[in-house]
């Protein structure tokens, strides 16, 4: 798969725009200014960016916990991102839904749970519809390694592939379900079995790799839009915080194993590519450097100066049968 330096360089900066925002989020609950926590995605950004420079727009992604780098790669405004994690009524979800919950319909994000495993069965539905419109589109379900414990996950693949549903599969094996590592917790230790027992075609991937989560992503998807079932993909990858900011929770993953992971860097590794093969200049990365800060201190204005919810707002967009 040959990927034009265009796109490659879209993909550095959607990588970029996922690392910048999750650290200013982490930063902001921090200072005090975000109610609650966030799961942040920092480790992980080639994997949402890899696999939805594949889609188009009327394609939909289901999130979960650890959702933002999924959702800015899909296409969301960081502004709106931003203000719904302030809880803010300019948020996506008005305020209401926070970090774990944000959706944007119009561009296909069916939004994220803060479940585990819970957007499997959601995912399926968003499949099956996609294949009775008859239009050609697809479903993206993003979850962890911990999600494949679940029931839901046995459901969800085993419909797909007797259906032979539109979907995709994007596992992101990050080790460790909270401080669990994948190999105690997995029998068998190996995660494509598992897809290999419903018949599902599969793949293990270097998940900090962009160029080949792209690359295997597209496979993956042109088979599924082919009208050839559902897809199931690896992504091997780490992520560098503990479970989640601020640490209610001691981060209990060797420390030793984190640096291993943080000279992995998908962002670092890409960049040091598009610079010897001549896709980019020192100066060209500085200006998108400084354009992508500008975007998140946009964000964070325009959430900082958003109103909050009146007490009113509480009882709107709440319906009963």
């Amino acid at each position: 798969m040959a990927i034009d330096n265009d796109t490659l360089v879209r993909l550095y900066r959607t990588m970029l725009t996922i690392r910048r925002f999750d650290e200013r989020a982490c930063q902001e609950v921090k200072n005090g200014a975000v109610p609650g926590l966030v799961h942040p995605y920092i480790g992980q950004e080639a994997v949402a960016t890899g696999v939805c420079a594949n889609l188009e727009e009327g394609d939909r992604i289901i999130s979960n916990h650890r959702g933002h780098g999924h959702l800015i790669a899909k296409g969301a405004d960081v502004r709106r991102m931003m203000a719904e994690i302030f809880g803010k009524k300019t948020g996506y979800c008005k305020g209401k839904g926070g970090s774990m919950h944000i959706a944007d319909f119009s561009i296909g994000i069916l939004g994220a749970n803060g479940i585990v495993g819970a957007g499997l069965p959601i995912a399926t539905g968003a499949a099956l519809a996609a294949k009775l419109d008859g239009k050609g589109k697809i479903a993206v379900v993003f979850f962890g390694d911990g999600a494949c414990q679940e029931g839901e996950f046995q459901e969800a693949m085993n419909l797909a592939s007797i259906w032979r549903l539109p979907l995709l599969f994007a596992c992101e094996n990050n080790m460790y379900g909270v401080n669990t590592v994948y190999t105690y917790a997995i029998a068998g230790g190996d995660l494509v079995k598992r897809a290999l027992a419903y018949d599902m075609p599969t793949i293990s991937v270097d998940g900090n790799d962009v160029i080949a989560v792209c690359e295997a992503a597209k496979s993956a998807i042109d088979r599924i839009r082919g009208g050839r079932g559902p897809y199931f993909i690896e992504f091997k990858t780490y992520r560098w915080s503990g479970h989640f900011v601020p640490p209610a929770i001691p981060d209990l993953r060797p420390k030793e194993e984190l640096e291993v992971w943080k000279k992995r860097c998908p962002i670092v590794r890409f960049e040091r590519k598009l610079l010897e093969d001549g896709i980019i200049t020192p100066p060209e990365l500085q200006k998108i450097e400084r354009q992508v800060m500008e975007l998140i201190e946009e964000a964070v204005t325009y959430a900082r100066e958003s109103p909050l919810p009146a007490p009113e707002d509480a009882l709107a967009d709440v319906y009963s049968a």
